[in-house]
């Protein structure tokens, strides 16, 4: 159990922990493979295989991943996700989530590998600006790493250990946690398998909902 009323300040992850953008996502890798004569993946399989940095992703997929081909690639994949993010949904959840910990006088961010732009553009499409003091993305596409930022956003947090909570979906989110002095936890809806998520040794949840349960 996540005793979340310790924690001064919670930093989420984005994709796959406020946004439901799996299936997009997969659907998505789908018709490049699909272009590509490589074999389609289900969503099970995109679980087992996504990782950061997001080229080694592409890699295990058997794409190219030349800097010409990789160009390509990235960019057709943004411009479809893009077109159709709007179709896709914040976690049911979420909102009841994001108010409970307002009301605790708990801050919150966002630290995301999303585009800086669109993040902010999606973000006030759901009508969430209002449950955070900072969103922190990328100034690219090419989904690298959220460290850096991390890093930059704690020190100007100036919290200390112990103090902030860091709620991810992947890997990353946990490397990025140690990295920072953050405490976190993950959610096995996203964009790594429940599997996968457990190397971590910490906990994980099923719904955001469990983070609220008294």
């Amino acid at each position: 159990m996540i005793n979340i009323k310790k924690y001064k300040h919670i930093i989420w992850d984005w994709n796959g922990t406020l946004f439901n953008d799996v299936e997009l996502c997969a659907n998505i890798m789908n018709l490049l493979l699909d272009e590509a004569n490589l074999p389609k993946i289900d969503i099970e399989k995109y679980r087992d295989v996504f990782t950061f940095p997001v080229i080694e992703y592409y890699k295990a997929l058997g794409h190219d991943t030349g800097e010409e081909n990789w160009q390509k690639i990235s960019h057709q994949f943004i411009n479809t996700y893009e077109a159709n993010k709007y179709e896709y949904q914040i976690y049911s959840d979420a909102v009841k989530v994001l108010e409970y910990v307002t009301s605790l006088g708990i801050s919150q961010s966002i630290l995301s590998a999303y585009k800086q732009e669109t993040l902010d553009e999606l973000v006030s499409h759901f009508n969430l600006s209002k449950y955070f003091v900072k969103l922190v993305g990328l100034d690219n596409i090419y989904a690298v790493s959220k460290l850096d930022n991390g890093l930059k956003w704690i020190k100007e947090l100036g919290l200390q250990k112990g103090e902030v909570l860091l709620v991810g979906d992947t890997l990353h989110d946990c490397e990025v946690a140690k990295a920072i002095g953050a405490d976190s936890v993950l959610l096995s809806l996203g964009h790594q398998s429940k599997e996968k998520l457990s190397v971590c040794n910490i906990p994980i949840i099923d719904s955001l909902s469990e983070l609220i349960r008294e």
